[in-house]
């Protein structure tokens, strides 16, 4: 009788972890998911950091949420996105803004890691918007998330976690 009660705690006490690890592994996934998919839902771009023109407030890998706006209403001092236009900067480019030049339709921008102001103007036509927020170290998470690899390794996540809370809802009786 001793020994079936202490078969029945030890079972019981691997049920709970195996029940608690697969709820965490779920958990985590739908976290990342909502990271990925709400902030989309209300208007903003994510984008991940890939230079460190803009550290220390902007670190390498950190993930950033860019919204759209009116150029004319970007100020001194905002941090901003938007496209190069020259050969060598042809990407996405996140950089603060030193002066709005309104009627040139131009900002003058800069690096807080640079020495000096970028050399050539952002005509507003290639704004993106401003930067809301920043997570660091998320920026690569979510970029592998959303490639053909991380969501297959997501939905494998999600199962094993799944699998696990089964089995361990097994082990209970």
């Amino acid at each position: 009788m001793r020994e079936k009660n202490s078969r029945k705690k030890k079972s019981g006490w691997i049920s709970k972890v195996l029940n608690a690890i697969g709820t965490a592994m779920i958990l985590i996934v739908v976290l990342l998911c909502l990271l990925l998919v709400l902030p989309k839902a209300l208007g903003f771009q994510m984008y991940h950091v890939l230079s460190g023109s803009m550290e220390p407030t902007l670190p390498v890998g950190c993930l950033i949420y860019v919204q759209a706006g009116i150029p004319e209403e970007v100020e001194a001092e905002d941090v901003i996105a938007f496209y190069g236009s020259s050969p060598e900067d042809s990407g996405i480019i996140t950089h603060r803004v030193v002066a709005n030049n309104v009627v040139s339709g131009t900002f003058e921008t800069k690096g807080d890691a640079n020495e000096r102001q970028d050399p050539v103007p952002v005509p507003y036509g290639n704004y993106i918007g401003r930067v809301r927020l920043m997570i660091p170290y998320m920026g690569e998470v979510l970029t592998c998330m959303s490639s053909l690899y991380g969501r297959v390794a997501a939905v494998s996540f999600v199962l094993l976690g799944v699998l696990l809370n089964l089995i361990g809802s097994r082990k209970k009786g």
